[in-house]
């Protein structure tokens, strides 16, 4: 039998083919569409990463994320305080499977800074804690690839970060671990860091880190060439006030969250007492008899009082002042005669004891009230001293005063006063905010203009002709005073400790910066000559600053030019070494 098997017309072949195209076509849209939906969801998960996920990692304080504390910067932008993401180290000591002995000793080789038992002690803890605050990404990759344990966990969380390690510790301060300002411009500034409508802008200080960098680099150097115990110094514009540098050591690191002596602190402020350790400011919250850097000062209060009216009118030095059973000697005896230029050269303490009798307790102290000696520096850190003052002003008292013995003050004080010294004779408070370019910053007038101008004469002459010759900077013209006091002690001051401090304005010309660098109980070294003096081991530390900060503040050093200080120089006569 033959059998037929029918076969489609060609009407229906075009029609099956056409179903199967439409099929294919609509399969093919769907495929695309869900294509083009999964992309979509892709972009968008992007964005949302570089829009809100890498601000907060990053700490940015631009887009739509704002940080939980608000940023400080320099002057310049660079930040000194931020808010991070950081890692941290967590561990449920319940949960722990593995060898806890064996961990601690894992843990203390990724982080070699912490005892191998401080470890073991929060592995075996009975309630879960950190294991390390903070860690750098990497850090926490190694625990987590080196223990692998569950129980260990590895959370985000807002860190206090300053950039700039230990630079302006004590200006910055740190938080406490509610993340409040606990302590320098951090607790000053608490508010407006925390405020959300506030902290998405960073908040720009007056410091230069450059001049801070310089600054404390240097005085590191003289205080390890001299031995000394500490240092401190501090750097302001004579025109505005703004501190551009301040420093005191030794220092702290505020990233470290676990330095014992932050927690000292913390303590210590609560119960509302003075702190004590490297976390002291010494430039404001430190007060020293500041010794010959006064002289200047009793000069220049003496000029505007007319009690000093001819510069080559001399005084007698030949021997000690004898009164009310003290005696008032020179360091290095002249055997003379001297008038003011060679007192301020040779650093007379007779000589300007003599000035400080003739000007009066009354002009005196009003000079040193306007300065505003007799109450806690004006800055905006809360950690400031207040001066001691004598109890009784009597005649000694005041002649003592003159030269720098029988009050004390913070470095601070005295770098404004000589600000105020150089500038025209305005005093201007100073201020750790950054002040707009152009702004006419407001002061009182302590000195007239001519004093001013006068006392630029023969600071820039203690320099060239006198005991601050080490403190010159070529081309800066630098003028300035030294001063070694004795610490006082029990029973009187104690020859061997001194506190040596030079106290610098340039350029002596055209005055735009104030200088002040002081060591705490320098030593004699062959670098220093075998001398504690100002003069051997404070004033190296400014020439050093000023020839490093000088081109970053647009100084350019200049060889051709001067302070004229012609008509002084007759009066100096065979200049000899002093204190």
């Amino acid at each position: 039998m033959t059998t037929f098997v029918a076969r489609p017309t060609s009407r229906q072949n075009a029609t099956a083919a056409r179903a199967a195209t439409a099929l294919s076509f609509w399969r093919l849209l769907v495929l695309a569409g869900l294509f083009g939906l999964f992309m979509l969801l892709i972009v968008g998960r992007l964005a949302t990463l570089a829009l809100f996920e890498s601000s907060r990692a990053y700490g940015a304080t631009t887009g739509n994320y704002v940080p939980v504390r608000g940023d400080i910067a320099d002057r310049n932008g660079v930040p000194l305080a931020r808010t991070i993401r950081a890692y941290a180290v967590w561990v449920k000591p319940d949960g722990l499977i593995g060898d806890r002995r064996k961990m601690a000793q894992d843990l203390a080789t990724i982080f070699p800074d912490t005892p191998e038992e401080e470890f073991y002690a929060k592995l075996t803890a009975k309630e879960p804690g950190y294991l390390r605050k903070r860690a750098l990404p990497e850090e926490a990759r190694r625990v987590h690839d080196l223990l692998g344990e569950v129980a260990i966990e590895f959370p985000r969380e807002d860190e206090r970060l300053y950039p700039q390690d230990q630079l302006a510790a004590h200006v910055l301060g740190f938080v406490d671990r509610n993340g409040n300002g606990a302590f320098g411009m951090e607790k000053v500034l608490n508010a407006q860091l925390s405020d959300a409508k506030k902290r998405g802008e960073p908040v720009t200080l007056s410091l230069d880190v450059r001049v801070q960098a310089a600054l404390e680099q240097e005085l590191v150097r003289g205080m390890k060439s001299t031995e000394a115990k500490g240092a401190a110094g501090v750097i302001i514009d004579v025109h505005t006030g703004e501190v551009l540098a301040m420093a005191s050591l030794p220092s702290f690191n505020p990233n470290d969250p676990n330095f014992a002596d932050a927690r000292n602190l913390e303590a210590d402020l609560a119960a509302g007492k003075t702190p004590i350790g490297n976390q002291v400011n010494v430039v404001t919250n430190r007060v020293y008899e500041l010794g010959s850097t006064f002289k200047p000062l009793t000069v220049a209060a003496a000029l505007d009082a007319g009690t000093v009216r001819n510069l080559a009118i001399r005084y007698d030095a030949t021997a000690p002042i004898e009164i009310s059973g003290f005696k008032i000697r020179d360091t290095h005896p002249s055997g003379r005669w001297l008038n003011t230029p060679e007192a301020l050269v040779h650093s007379s303490n007779i000589v300007t004891a003599r000035i400080a009798d003739n000007l009066g307790r009354e002009k005196m102290e009003a000079m040193l009230r306007t300065l505003e000696f007799d109450k806690r520096p004006r800055i905006e850190l809360n950690e400031r001293s207040r001066p001691l003052w004598p109890k009784s002003w009597g005649r000694v008292t005041n002649m003592t005063v003159g030269f720098g013995h029988g009050m004390a003050v913070t470095p601070l004080h005295l770098a404004n006063g000589y600000a105020a010294m150089v500038n025209g004779g305005t005093f201007r408070p100073a201020t750790l905010f950054r002040v707009k370019e152009g702004t006419k910053v407001p002061g009182k007038r302590v000195f007239a203009a001519a004093t001013s101008a006068r006392m630029r004469q023969l600071l820039r002459m203690i320099v060239v002709d006198g005991t601050g010759k080490k403190a010159d900077a070529v081309g800066y013209r630098v003028g300035g005073k030294t001063g070694s006091a004795e610490k006082p002690g029990v029973g009187g001051y104690a020859r061997n400790l001194v506190v040596s401090t030079f106290a610098a304005a340039f350029p002596m010309d055209n005055p735009r910066y104030i200088i002040v660098a002081m060591l705490d109980e320098p030593k004699g070294t062959a670098e220093s000559g075998f001398q504690r003096t100002a003069g051997w081991t404070a004033a190296p530390v400014v020439s050093r600053t000023v020839m490093r900060i000088g081109p970053q503040l647009g100084i350019i050093p200049d060889t051709h030019r001067d302070v004229d200080v012609s008509e002084l120089m007759p009066l100096l006569w065979s200049p000899k070494g002093g204190n």
